[in-house]
């Protein structure tokens, strides 16, 4: 998800997707811990993503 993507969430739906993204990221660790993910860069991707969207996040806030 880009960052241009994600200035057109408001808060509620940046909470929401934060929770989606950290259940997702967590569901592939443990996919990946029983068996291997044929694209570990997956991984890696989600963990960025969940950081911009807590960037995001918290920059709302604290320009408030």
């Amino acid at each position: 998800m880009k960052m241009a993507e994600i200035k057109g969430l408001s808060i509620p739906e940046l909470i929401e997707r934060i929770q989606t993204e950290e259940a997702s990221y967590k569901q592939m660790l443990l996919n990946h811990a029983v068996s291997p993910l044929e694209n570990t860069a997956q991984i890696r991707a989600a963990r960025r993503n969940i950081a911009r969207l807590k960037t995001a996040l918290r920059l709302r806030e604290l320009n408030k």
